[in-house]
């Protein structure tokens, strides 16, 4: 099993899907720490505090911050096609 934390515009079929796997996904929602403009260094700092690996589509910002620091728990980046 896999603990993760899915950040604000993750799609929460995908995180159904996952806990339906057996996976522990913890969303920003449930965390209470939605709709506050939370800077991606503090999703990341809280997802680290947790011990969880990151699940975003905000890959630009989050390859950033894993090329800035690798020492977390991972980052998944899906990414929607057209």
């Amino acid at each position: 099993m896999a603990r993760f934390y899915a950040d604000e515009q993750f799609p929460f079929p995908v995180v159904e899907l996952l806990r339906a796997l057996g996976h522990d996904v913890l969303t920003v929602q449930e965390a209470e720490n939605a709709d506050q403009s939370i800077p991606d260094e503090e999703v990341l700092a809280f997802a680290i505090s947790q011990e969880r690996s990151i699940l975003t589509i905000n890959r630009v910002d989050f390859i950033r911050l894993h090329r800035r620091d690798s020492n977390h728990f991972g980052i998944i980046s899906l990414y929607e096609q057209s």
